[in-house]
């Protein structure tokens, strides 16, 4: 028997579930460099998502590439970079 494959998004059925359609806002927003934000997965738009691993965490705007924004959190006690599209992050309020 062969095994069986597990891609990316395998077992994140309620996870990843959306009632509600994502608003234009969203995909147009901007973010200045050094802002804190929060990443929150939108499965509406599988790219540009990080891992769901990173979903609630805090992080930085370190800067742009492309049409995503590279966001610096820590996860435990070891810095990580991740590329994220803008409809995934949402401003920390403070």
């Amino acid at each position: 028997m062969v095994t069986r494959s597990h891609g990316v998004r395998w077992g994140t059925k309620k996870k990843l579930r959306k009632s509600s359609r994502t608003p234009i806002t969203k995909y147009l927003q901007s973010f200045e460099e050094g802002e804190a934000v929060v990443i929150l997965p939108d499965s509406a738009s599988p790219r540009g998502m990080p891992f769901p691993r990173f979903k609630g965490l805090a992080g930085r705007v370190a800067g742009k590439r492309g049409g995503a924004y590279i966001i610096s959190v820590m996860d435990g006690n070891k810095r990580k970079i991740l590329a994220v599209k803008p409809e995934h992050i949402r401003r920390l309020s403070q």
